[in-house]
């Protein structure tokens, strides 16, 4: 009798927090790919002779495919499992970026340079669906706004810790050896994720009462790529495209996201051209701004969970910490009326903070996703995202070219915090878990 007792009370397992580490250690990776091109912009525009507009087109070069396979991604995604996809996808994105440290070596640079960004963000486009399915599998709600704020902090880490480390490497040896270093530490890290990560049902360090712990918390462990799949018509494709929650949820993330853009892209040249920075003070100072974006990501998914555990609703829980970051990222603003670095980067600090105390748009959309199409869903959220993601490297690239200062681009950055908070005060409404049964009505 003792012994059953014993079994019943078997303790759980704790691997998803292993999960947790190679999703934060794969989103890393994701952010540094992209962001190697903005460290290097200053020398490879010098050395190619690229202009501003033409650092436009090159930067947005990566989010023209990563919105354009946003649904072939989540479709594969449904279809092959997380695991399959990120993993292989990661060590083809980091290939890509390897290659980027020869364009030099073409009599067209421009060219060579642009389709390798495109080829880069075709494949990393499953890579947030897939974070977002493995969220689901693996957590239950009450952890899940951490988890997203854990992995959704990952581009701050990448921007913060792993940008000084590529101006050093800028600075002592060249701009080709950030591609080669970024390239080759992220297929070392695809392989690792292959040979560790699996389903819950199939991971062998899993228990039964982890299992339980997850299903009972509302995560769907059951959810397998061998499972059979609920087909997904054009008039449920309207549904998620259409649905005035999903909307308001959309034009939040694409705002979110332009200021995301922002810091991947031109933030480094902003330091390096209008403030006068060296290459190595330019890698310190954006630095700070994206530690302070680190921890105002993990405090607004720690404080949206606690508002839930406390009993609140989802959507109280969910929505505070999104409108309250997205109002006071507008703070950016104020970087065009201080004259000193240090203002400079407390302004920027206080923006990113906000922004990644806000940074719970996927969290949302594994609250409300219909389960049976979380890839694809997640894939048209996306979608509408990352429009910014061509956006905003092509209008700051135009502001420059036509007006020679970042003012209207700052302001345009801060413009995007209040358009998002405006859209989910009055556009979002309750938030609720969208289903796919037929007559069902989603208003």
């Amino acid at each position: 009798m003792e012994y059953q007792v014993n079994l019943q009370k078997e303790k759980r397992t704790r691997i998803r927090f292993v999960i947790l580490i190679f999703l934060f250690s794969a989103t890393v990776f994701n952010y540094i790919d992209r962001a190697t091109l903005s460290v290097a912009a200053p020398f490879i525009s010098k050395e190619l002779g690229f202009d501003a507009a033409t650092m436009g087109w090159a930067f947005s070069a990566f989010g023209w495919a990563y919105v354009a396979f946003q649904l072939p991604g989540g479709w594969l995604l449904d279809k092959y499992g997380a695991r399959l996809v990120y993993g292989y996808g990661l060590i083809v994105w980091s290939l890509l970026t390897f290659l980027q440290g020869y364009v030099h070596l073409f009599s067209n640079a421009f060219l060579i340079l642009f389709g390798l960004r495109f080829l880069m963000g075709m494949v990393e486009a499953p890579a947030f669906p897939a974070n977002s399915r493995l969220s689901v599998q693996w957590f239950p709600n009450n952890e899940r706004a951490f988890v997203t704020s854990v992995y959704s902090a990952a581009q701050y880490i990448a921007l913060g810790i792993f940008t000084p480390i590529m101006t050093f490497i800028l600075k002592n040896w060249s701009w080709h050896s950030i591609f080669h270093w970024a390239g080759g530490s992220g297929m070392v890290l695809g392989a690792l994720w292959l040979w560790y990560v699996r389903d819950p049902r199939k991971h062998e360090g899993v228990n039964s009462a982890e299992l339980e712990y997850i299903r009972d918390g509302g995560g769907i462990p059951d959810l397998s790529s061998d499972d059979k799949k609920t087909s997904i018509s054009l008039k449920q494709l309207r549904m998620l495209v259409c649905n005035r929650m999903m909307i308001g949820v959309y034009i939040g993330q694409f705002c979110l996201t332009a200021i995301t853009w922002f810091f991947l892209t031109w933030f480094p040249t902003y330091l390096y051209l209008a403030r006068n920075m060296s290459i190595i003070k330019v890698g310190l100072v954006a630095s700070i701004p994206a530690v302070a974006g680190f921890i105002g990501g993990l405090m607004g998914g720690v404080f949206s969970d606690f508002l839930l555990r406390k009993g609140y609703s989802l959507t109280v829980a969910r929505k505070i910490p999104i409108m309250a970051g997205m109002i006071f990222s507008c703070i950016i603003i104020l970087a065009n009326y201080v004259q000193s670095d240090v203002a400079v980067v407390i302004v920027m600090s206080i923006a990113f903070f906000s922004k990644g105390f806000g940074n719970i748009g996927w969290c949302i959309l594994s609250d409300t996703s219909p389960q049976e199409v979380l890839g694809v869903a997640g894939g048209v959220f996306n979608f509408f995202g990352n429009i910014a993601s061509i956006v905003t490297p092509l209008c700051i690239g135009f502001i420059l070219s036509r007006t020679g200062s970042f003012n209207l681009a700052i302001l345009y950055v801060g413009a995007m915090g209040m358009l998002g908070a405006i859209s989910y005060l009055f556009i979002v409404g309750p938030l609720k878990r969208l289903e796919l049964r037929p007559g069902h009505q989603n208003a």
